[in-house]
């Protein structure tokens, strides 16, 4: 096996990209992904998830493919409560080896 070499990830895919606001993307990233287990979970079809969230089924059907562009923080956790979940937003101060606060998503 050749010798390769790699770079450890920071945890974040988008900062190690060097995309511009990398922890916003990483926490629309967390919640699309919590909103379409929760939508798989009950087996609900594109349609109905629709209707459940209040937007059209092409809406689910690119959040279903992360294509996130149109759709804000604000927005996904609105899907969240609207799929019955809670979501429970703590602020905290920013350990001090770090330069700026960060934005985290964790799920229960």
């Amino acid at each position: 096996m050749p010798n390769r070499e790699f770079t450890p990830s920071s945890g974040n895919v988008f900062a190690d990209l060097n995309l511009p606001h990398a922890d916003d993307l990483l926490a629309k990233a967390e919640l699309a992904a919590k909103i379409i287990a929760e939508i798989q979970r009950r087996r609900l079809t594109q349609s109905q998830a629709a209707l459940l969230l209040g937007v059209d089924q092409p809406k689910v059907s690119a959040l279903s493919k992360y294509r996130l562009e149109g759709f804000s923080v604000e927005r996904l956790i609105r899907f969240l409560t609207s799929l019955n979940q809670d979501v429970e937003i703590v602020i905290r101060n920013k350990p001090r080896t770090r330069r700026q606060g960060r934005v985290f998503v964790t799920a229960a």
